[in-house]
């Protein structure tokens, strides 16, 4: 499969990955062949890019750490939770306990695969697909860090919750009407869950430097669990914000995170976190120094900027010669840049 602009989408063309619609259900499956109508839904919904089926890379590896039923049941969860506090009433604090064991186990047991976000976001199911990218890099970086499973599961229900504050939020974002006020407070009350998941919520955007909001705290003042997800949380707007006119693709965010190091993120945090991320995703297709371009097919986990790209040479439309190149191997060849 190929990730593409949806704008070079044509009808006929198979879905390579399965879409989400916002409570958790499945909007369109893996393999369904697009139609007119089925493109303008995406375009209409503000899908910009898309996995689309390519019999030349059929072959690609798909690996996630977390599985469809987990995607599934957290955005499920992540959307009960939230509809229910936006109609004035709590939401299921065990539900959301029992989801988190659940994305933690798919965490555990997939521990080496590097982060490819590669859920499709919609404007209706953008909110919890970031809580869910929050939590499980978030954990994914705890674990590196020696957390215990006990530090883990605080850490996750606080990634997993820390923008609820925005729920019902007034437009006005400052003192204790900002929205990580507004989480800490509404946290801090259930009682099944720690206090330090609730300050997670609450310094989520505190800055190592102290220009960070709302209290303005600084280095040691965060606790090392809002220092994760400060980091997580970034990357994962950088990938989905349009205020730019356009979303970053995973090597233009970190290289903004590396900007950030020391000022706004944590330098220790952010170097744990360079090792879990792709930056190259597989399906993306990139023009090589050698002036050849590829689909990225494979991952280094140790050097997660030179990724295997497969290069197919053309006659007209058939194929008639295809090549990998392993950047790891091959150290005179880079990514001049990415294709879209």
């Amino acid at each position: 499969m190929k990730l593409v602009d949806i704008e070079s989408v044509e009808p006929g063309q198979n879905l390579g990955r399965t879409i989400f619609s916002a409570n958790g259900t499945v909007l369109l499956s893996a393999g369904v062949q697009l139609t007119v109508f089925m493109i303008s839904t995406l375009k209409r919904l503000g899908v910009t890019m898309v996995y689309i089926d390519d019999p030349l890379f059929r072959d690609l590896p798909v690996e996630d750490v977390l599985s469809e039923a987990t995607k599934r049941a957290v955005i499920q969860q992540m959307s009960e939770s939230f509809e229910a506090l936006r109609s004035g009433k709590t939401f299921n604090t065990k539900a959301i306990s029992m989801t988190v064991d659940q994305l933690l186990d798919d965490v555990l047991q997939n521990q080496n695969v590097l982060i490819q976000l590669s859920d499709i976001r919609t404007e209706d199911n953008a909110m919890y697909i970031h809580a869910m990218n929050v939590c499980m890099m978030s954990t994914l970086v705890g674990l590196n860090m020696g957390l215990n499973m006990i530090q883990l599961k605080e850490l996750a229900i606080g990634a997993l919750l820390h923008d609820i504050g925005k729920i019902n939020a007034p437009e006005q974002e400052e003192g204790r009407y900002h929205h990580a006020w507004r989480g800490f407070e509404l946290l801090k009350m259930k009682r099944e869950y720690s206090l330090l998941s609730a300050h997670v919520a609450f310094q989520h955007h505190e800055c190592v430097d102290g220009s960070g909001k709302p209290r303005g705290l600084a280095g040691a003042e965060i606790h090392l669990y809002a220092k994760i997800v400060a980091v997580a949380n970034t990357y994962d707007n950088l990938l989905s914000d349009l205020s730019e006119g356009r979303r970053l693709l995973p090597h233009e965010a970190l290289e903004r995170l590396h900007a950030m190091s020391g000022t706004a993120l944590d330098r220790d945090v952010l170097i744990e976190f360079m090792r879990i991320v792709s930056v190259y995703p597989n399906g993306i297709s990139v023009r090589l120094s050698n002036r050849q371009t590829g689909v990225v097919v494979g991952q280094h986990r140790g050097l997660p900027g030179r990724p295997v790209v497969r290069v197919i040479d053309k006659s007209g439309d058939e194929a008639v010669g295809v090549k990998e190149i392993d950047l790891a191997q091959m150290t005179t060849i880079f990514i001049e840049s990415v294709l879209l």
